[in-house]
């Protein structure tokens, strides 16, 4: 708060000036945090890449222009200030590609990445106004369209096996984690060594725990998310699982396995789909470890981060009424 005084003393006649709230300054902006959360994000693409190649980066590249273009072509033609340099719609186009197995087509991708910001984001007023993360709200929808192509994973040892053609992907589709432990197949889990790092199949963000951990703790640090969600969102998550019929000694693969990582750390913590205070916040990381790890063990799908951060994403307004606080100086 500013309060600047006439050079005068103390008395009836003084005049205060006082700014229009809110009074709390800071330095950030849209684009820095955006920035930073694309800094983040660096360890898992270049850990995508490493093991799948460089149509990782294709696929990246592609959901990323989709994005910015469709912003920018959206907000022009709604005669709407151009935002694109906020970078928003850069850190919603990686996070889509980072959804998606390597093999998926780019086109899908396409539609995807327009789905996400012409749909989920612009429609509903852009940046601050979306109901939902915009590339989750995507990844639903990319499932619900083209399931096949979306579960069509292949690991590090099959692209360097050259079965990634359109021939053998059919015979030789990869097993992930969660669907060998949905199955019963405990013994052909791989390692948790390589699970922690990354070599396993799956979608390119999510196979390296190791990755996307270096980019919570930058996170964290930079002071762009505080620990609560993600952390209590994995916790809750490790807490239910045995709970609901998981064996204790698989649990440490369901925790690396899986969109669960990615989620808890770069989407349950998107600032305008999550409670606006620390109670409420809590209350929306417990919900969706509970989710999580109910969709996974009763649901018929193995995995289940998407939806059960979607379905907390449209409570949030319930939690931050139930949840609201009382304002400085307001009379009970």
């Amino acid at each position: 708060m500013e309060n600047k005084m006439k050079n005068q003393p103390m008395n009836a006649n003084a005049a205060h000036y006082v700014s229009l709230a809110p009074h709390i300054r800071a330095n950030d902006t849209v684009s820095k945090i955006m920035l930073d959360v694309i800094i983040a994000l660096v360890p898992a693409m270049i850990a995508a890449v490493y093991f799948f190649g460089l149509r990782s980066l294709l696929l990246i590249c592609t959901c990323v222009i989709s994005c910015v273009v469709t912003e920018y072509v959206t907000q022009k033609a709604l005669k709407k200030t151009i935002q694109v340099r906020d970078l928003s719609a850069v850190v919603t186009g990686i996070l889509i590609a980072l959804n998606l197995p390597v093999e998926f087509p780019i086109w899908m991708a396409i539609f995807g990445s327009v789905f996400a910001i012409l749909i989920v984001k612009e429609c509903f007023g852009g940046i601050g106004f979306n109901f939902m993360n915009p590339a989750l709200a995507a990844r639903l929808v990319l499932m619900a369209s083209w399931a096949k192509n979306m579960t069509a994973y292949v690991s590090p040892e099959m692209i360097k096996q050259g079965l990634t053609t359109s021939a053998t992907l059919d015979a030789a589709t990869y097993a992930t984690p969660l669907q060998q432990i949905s199955s019963g197949a405990f013994d052909s889990l791989p390692a948790l060594s390589d699970m922690f790092i990354g070599n396993i199949g799956g979608v390119l963000g999510e196979t390296s725990a190791l990755a996307l951990i270096i980019g919570f703790i930058y996170l964290v640090a930079r002071k762009v998310i505080s620990w609560e969600i993600p952390v209590i969102y994995v916790a809750v998550t490790a807490i239910f699982l045995p709970i609901l019929g998981i064996p204790m000694a698989y649990v440490p693969h369901e925790l690396l396995a899986g969109g669960l990582m990615l989620g808890a750390i770069f989407m349950a913590t998107d600032y305008t789909t999550n409670p606006i205070n620390r109670k409420g916040r809590i209350i929306f990381a417990i919900g969706c470890g509970f989710l999580t790890a109910l969709i996974r063990v009763k649901a018929s799908l193995p995995e289940g981060v998407s939806y059960a951060i979607c379905l907390m994403n449209l409570a949030t307004p319930l939690i931050d009424k139930l949840t609201k606080t009382e304002a400085y100086g307001e009379a009970k």
